[in-house]
């Protein structure tokens, strides 16, 4: 597989200072974050005053079972969903204290999302699924939007399948193209949610390698995972259990 080229990535770095506030050098601080979910069998404590902090340029999995806490967590620090107390900064943006339509735009720009499903719009091309961020986001002007897109796709190595539609392509070089759309308008973060639990070992191991290379160009990782022996490819392992972090450690690969 190919190196990611670092002219692809001309602002990877940008947002990632943190801000007057927030622990120096972290990409991700949250600080006694809680998320209560109210159901008819009463409250149910997803996170219960979660501490975590994250530096630029960590590639970090999150491991436990169902019902941990791991989704909610993600959802948290991608803005999808609130917490119901506690801070969360990310890339120095005390993003607690945003409106909807101020998350959005934040979102947009400071995170990037890879999905268990890919979530491609079956009816855009590879390549227009790739432009769709920078489309909502406004970012990089008409004829930058293509070629970046391109850009993007030759890193992945699927560059030859842009005028495709995903439906036509294999699994595997779906969550290639939603790699591609994740980076799409260069965020600091990537977030990605069971990225290769649709997929093969051999294609799996192909998509941390993906995200291993991105570390190396100074991108921040944050990767929710079932696998064991992907998760200790990352290099620091956040264990949760009834939604508390019970493990925080480095892996072997960085001891």
């Amino acid at each position: 597989m190919s190196q990611f080229s670092p002219n692809l990535l001309p602002f990877a770095l940008r947002g990632t200072e943190s801000g007057p506030t927030t622990t120096p050098g972290a990409l991700i601080d949250l600080r006694a974050v809680t998320k209560t979910y109210k159901s008819d069998a009463g409250p149910c404590h997803a996170l219960k005053g979660i501490d975590l902090r994250v530096q630029s340029g960590e590639f970090v999995a999150v491991v436990g079972k169902s019902g941990s806490g791991k989704s909610t967590l993600i959802n948290l620090i991608t803005g999808i969903d609130r917490a119901t107390s506690g801070e969360l900064w990310v890339g120095g943006t005390p993003i607690h204290t945003l409106n909807e339509d101020g998350l959005a735009v934040w979102r947009g720009r400071a995170v990037g999302v890879v999905f268990q499903f890919f979530q491609l719009l079956p009816t855009l091309t590879v390549a227009e699924n790739v432009m769709l961020p920078m489309d909502l986001s406004n970012s990089f002007r008409g004829g930058e939007r293509e070629r970046r897109a391109m850009q993007l796709l030759e890193a992945v190595e699927i560059a030859d399948q842009a005028p495709k539609l995903p439906a036509s392509i294999s699994g595997g070089q779906q969550q290639r193209v939603a790699i591609a759309r994740a980076l799409a308008n260069d965020p600091p973060l990537v977030v990605a949610d069971e990225p290769t639990g649709n997929l093969d070992s051999l294609t799996a191991d192909a998509v941390v390698s993906l995200f291993e290379r991105l570390v190396g160009l100074g991108k921040t990782v944050l990767m929710v995972t079932h696998d064991k022996d992907l998760a200790l490819r990352a290099g620091r392992l956040v264990h949760l259990s009834d939604g508390l972090i019970v493990q925080d450690h480095a892996t072997k690969r960085t001891r």
